[in-house]
């Protein structure tokens, strides 16, 4: 089937091409008149911090809402006239800004406190709605605005508290994946030796992830979109996008240099690479929609959005590719570059078939060098800590950063992170009630400080801020956070009536990070087991499943153990540009496990694919994997130099989050493409032998067929004839003893 798509658009180019011109035209157009704007949306459906929130917006409306800084430094003192008028003045115009309840300010009742020398006080503003809704109505950019107007030789004023902090994160298309669009240029133009080869991958994936992200935008207007998702959805769909292309430009070049017509090949090229593209397309997207049952809305929009690039991608390579290749023909290989062009076909001349040969001779040593890699790798992942980093961590160019500083040199780190404790008050109860309760938890040993109560009108519910003695992402704010609920607020509210529930943004991302936790074995499972049932169809052996899901297990644990190593032990934590260590960001295992493992069956697919090809054809294993390896290895080697430019790239971003991704990314798949792909497949599958292929026949009748191979004679044919195009002496090499 595929093979008579790309027939059809290489035969109509042009109506095809016009069709994706007019559908990126037109989505842009659309995006940029009726586009939504992403959220950040941390709602945890079930958890305690949820039920606070439910209980402030039912009973406490007006502090329901979140809440921001606004931290001011003067060497005369706060309480000077001149300052005082100046900062009463700013407050005054922060209150008429939308979605502004009040203020609570040093220079009012209920005062916010004055550092011990006297030189720098904060105000809290109290928002009528959720971080979200603020980014939306522009209420971030008017409060900075403000801010900056502010700032004088006399004050200095700053921003703090998560809504400034989620405000400030880079946008898509920022330094990172600038710099490494122009990384894979130079990687695919060192693999194909030609600039107009080079560009069709390029033109395709930037094309498609246009018209990815326009849809985003435009899907924002209905879903609450997180404010990470067109960053992901960028990071992905670059990366992908070019590999989709480059695989099958790759053999598009080898029907050309194997004697085919330009038609002829894109046809052979779709029915081979085209259809390991879609296969490898559908596992990412499987493996994303287990995203989507967890139950947590921050992480169900990252999973729309990562999965809508990787379709949009998908789709462009398996229709826009074909068409454009119509339009180069065999100029594909035009305005070469000297030294660089290669013919593909003679592949058993290559360096790629001698390393294989040489695996293959001593199986034992390198698969143990192999394993020996990735566990080591993957220790730190043992000492793993989920949470979600503060603005500490963030760069200083950022005013939630200086914000941050200002308030932990000036009050304390836990003046960053307050907890709020919503309270549901028994029916004609006194205000007294809260007195014990309140004295409780003051004493509290990482407690310092707690405000006065504040208590609605109705008198049935009433709200306590608590600020802990160390920052938000400090293990101890968590552990006072399980303290104050295990212990301390049910032994106070016994006999009373009231119940507490302990909310706030830290509140917050401890509940995600415990629901996420609780919930990756299962969603594990689910992704493993669906991969191998795929991977066991297509191929038609148990073996190589089993072996493809462990290898990939491996890759990803080193994964981890680096994120682990650089973001949480803080090692080498300078030359990716972060201040300060801190855990893991509670979606980071499950997002990145989702998607690396569906990248991973790229180079399984494609590799494993052609190994078939060749054990089918001639029914020798050892030189089938010689014969996959070396017909492969140079494609795959630059398919994963682009992910991993494009991933790596992210780590010159400003947001810690993305930095996080972008690393865990460029790790696993170099590892996949390097220790895995070209060390422990050719090693295991030469230990193996024919049992690489076993299935039981019961089962095989069982299954369903998946097939990737050619789709009819004539392309098993020129298959077969590529193979061949080679010296007969490389062909014979013995592969030796095993070790």
């Amino acid at each position: 089937m595929l093979g008579r798509i790309g027939g059809f658009c290489y035969r109509r180019r042009r109506v095809v091409v016009g069709c994706w011109t007019i559908a990126l035209v037109g989505l842009v157009l659309a995006a940029s008149a009726a586009g939504g704007e992403t959220a950040s949306v941390f709602s945890v459906p079930g958890t305690e911090s949820q039920r606070a929130f439910d209980l402030l917006a039912a009973r406490f409306p007006e502090l329901s809402g979140d809440t921001a800084d606004i931290v001011f430094r003067s060497a005369r003192g706060v309480d000077d006239p001149a300052v005082r008028k100046q900062m009463e003045a700013l407050f005054a115009r922060v209150e008429s800004v939308d979605h502004v309840l009040s203020i609570a300010s040093p220079y009012r009742p209920d005062p916010r406190p004055v550092s011990a020398d006297g030189t720098t006080a904060f105000a809290t503003i109290q928002f009528d709605t959720r971080a979200g809704e603020l980014r939306k109505a522009g209420t971030v950019e008017d409060l900075a605005q403000l801010r900056a107007d502010a700032n004088s030789r006399l004050v200095h004023v700053e921003l703090g508290g998560r809504v400034i902090q989620f405000a400030e994160i880079e946008g898509p298309g920022g330094r990172g994946e600038q710099i490494g669009l122009l990384v894979a240029i130079i990687v695919l133009l060192v693999s194909f030796g030609s600039i107009v080869a080079m560009g069709l991958p390029i033109l395709t994936a930037v094309f498609s992830l246009g018209v990815a992200l326009s849809l985003l935008a435009l899907m924002a207007n209905v879903l609450d979109l997180s404010d990470f998702a067109p960053r992901l959805a960028t990071l992905i769909g670059l990366g992908v996008g070019i590999d989709y292309a480059l695989l099958i430009v790759t053999r598009y070049r080898q029907g050309l240099h194997a004697g085919l017509d330009p038609d002829r090949a894109v046809t052979s090229a779709m029915s081979t690479a085209g259809r390991a593209v879609m296969f490898a397309g559908f596992t990412v997207v499987l493996s994303l929609c287990g995203m989507l049952v967890m139950g947590v809305p921050i992480v169900r929009t990252m999973a729309v959005g990562a999965g809508l690039a990787v379709l949009t991608v998908m789709a462009a390579a398996l229709t826009l590719v074909p068409a454009v290749l119509g339009f180069t023909g065999r100029a594909i290989d035009r305005l070469r570059i000297p030294g660089l062009h290669r013919d593909e076909t003679a592949h058993r001349v290559g360096w790629w078939f001698r390393w294989s040969r040489l695996v293959q001779r001593r199986p034992w040593p390198f698969v143990m060098l192999g394993l020996a890699i990735l566990i080591v790798l993957a220790i730190p992942v043992l000492s793993l800590r989920l949470g979600s980093s503060d603005a500490g961590a963030d760069p200083t160019t950022k005013t939630s950063r200086r914000a941050y500083d200002l308030i932990s040199d000036s009050f304390g780190p836990g003046f960053n992170g307050p907890l709020i404790l919503a309270a549901r008050l028994p029916a004609g109860s006194d205000a007294a009630v809260l007195d014990p309760i309140v004295s409780k938890i003051q004493a509290s040993d990482d407690v310092l400080a707690v405000a006065a109560p504040r208590i609605n009108k109705a008198g049935d519910a009433a709200v306590i801020t608590v600020f802990p003695k160390t920052s938000p992402q400090d293990t101890q704010t968590l552990e006072l956070i399980n303290h104050l609920r295990d212990d301390v607020v049910p032994n106070a509210t016994r006999d009373t009536g009231v119940t507490i529930y302990i909310g706030g943004i830290t509140a917050v991302f401890d509940d995600l990070g415990v629901a996420l936790a609780d919930r990756l074995p299962l969603f594990i499972g689910v992704v493993l087991g669906l991969s191998f049932l795929l991977l066991m169809m297509v191929f038609r052996s148990v073996v190589i499943p089993l072996k493809a899901v462990v290898m990939n297990l491996l890759s990803i644990g080193a994964a981890y153990g680096v994120i682990v190593a650089v973001f949480q032990w803080g090692w080498a934590k300078d030359v990716v540009g972060i201040d300060q260590s801190g855990p893991i960001q509670s979606f980071i295992p499950m997002l990145l496990f989702a998607v690396l493992f569906g990248l991973s069956m790229d180079y399984e697919v494609f590799l494993l694919s052609r190994i078939r090809e060749e054990y089918v054809r001639t029914g020798d294993n050892g030189l089938a994997v010689a014969d996959g390896l070396a017909a492969t290895a140079r494609v795959i080697t630059a398919a994963a130099a682009i992910m991993v430019a494009v991933f790596g790239a992210a780590v010159l971003g400003e947001d810690r989050t993305t930095k996080l991704f972008g690393l865990g990314l460029a790790t696993a798949i170099f590892l996949d493409a390097t220790v895995v792909r070209t060390l422990l497949v050719p090693a295991t599958m030469e230990l193996l032998g024919d049992a690489n292929w076993w299935i039981p026949r019961w089962l095989d009748r069982l299954l369903p067929r998946i097939s990737i191979e050619a789709e009819d004679a004539t392309d098993r044919a020129v298959l077969a004839d590529e193979l061949t195009e080679i010296s007969p002496a490389a062909s014979d090499a013995p592969v030796g003893p095993r070790a």
